[in-house]
């Protein structure tokens, strides 16, 4: 399963986000849920950097399939709509394959 934890702030901007695990939908280079997931957190990453222009640490381990992701300072509003943007899709992932593949958690910090 893969697990994606999404930490906002108590005035509701995003603090950053941890993804970890493989989806176990189907065998490696075949998994369809987990190349999705790969798909929209990379794509979210790049474009917070590249097109918002967003300070973040970005720290991976490709074996355990981490991504964790931490804002150096609060957001910017095309970094909020770009993460709003990540979720809708992973939670249209999650609806469409189901729960036992994708768990989505919101924390706050």
């Amino acid at each position: 399963m893969t697990k994606i934890l999404v930490r906002k702030t108590s005035t509701g901007g995003y603090a950053g986000f941890t993804c970890i695990g493989h989806s176990g939908f189907a065998a490696a280079g075949r998994d369809i849920v987990c190349a999705s997931v790969s798909v929209l957190v990379i794509n979210a990453i790049n474009s917070i950097e590249q097109l918002a222009g967003e300070e973040m640490s970005v720290i991976t381990n490709e074996e355990e399939g981490l991504i964790d992701v931490r804002f150096a300072n609060p957001v910017n509003k095309k970094t909020a709509l770009l993460m709003d943007s990540m979720l809708l899709g992973l939670q249209e992932v999650k609806e469409q394959y189901g729960s036992k593949y994708l768990k989505l958690q919101f924390e706050e910090v």
